[in-house]
């Protein structure tokens, strides 16, 4: 069933190569802030909360995670066209790492493990968010910081002219 969702943030969280520690926290925010966030969030796309999601017509998109591949890569481009505000979560989105360790790698380890990079379709390079698509903002740490994370939560709520 759907619901008519006037009057709401319409969000979307996603999550790319890291170990999904920004999630966990998003989950742990929702036991705290989930009666007050309710009435003001749609969560259009959050696998991490339901089976059935809609990745286009966003008002914010929290993205978690490196980008490693290319059909990763293109996700998060449709991202960008499907949002009007984009925020990277993490430190795996900010700046890559540590799911891009491989990066730092000498030239013998990368020869090294070339046949996985290989086997699954990486590319060559694991990048940041801000390294393929313009982010909006940015909500640093492994795990991402709550409190930042809230905050820029509330500047949208405003923003969107969902909370005075």
């Amino acid at each position: 069933m759907r619901y008519f969702m006037a009057g709401k943030l319409k969000v979307g969280l996603f999550s790319f190569s890291c170990c999904e520690d920004s999630s966990i926290v998003f989950v742990e925010l929702l036991n705290d802030h989930y009666k007050e966030w309710l009435p003001l969030v749609d969560f259009k796309y959050a696998r991490i909360m339901k089976t059935k999601n809609d990745p286009t017509d966003l008002d914010v998109a929290f993205v978690e995670g490196a980008i490693a591949n290319e059909r990763d890569r293109q996700k998060v481009l449709d991202i960008r066209k499907n949002s009007k505000k984009v925020v990277a979560i993490g430190a795996c989105a900010c700046n890559g790492q540590p799911a891009g360790q491989r990066n730092m790698f000498d030239p013998e380890t990368k020869k090294e493990i070339q046949f996985i990079v290989d086997k699954f379709k990486m590319m060559d390079k694991v990048l940041s968010v801000p390294e393929v698509i313009p982010v909006d903002d940015q909500v640093a740490g492994c795990p991402m910081d709550e409190k930042r994370f809230i905050a820029v939560l509330e500047k949208y709520l405003v923003e969107f002219g969902i909370k005075k």
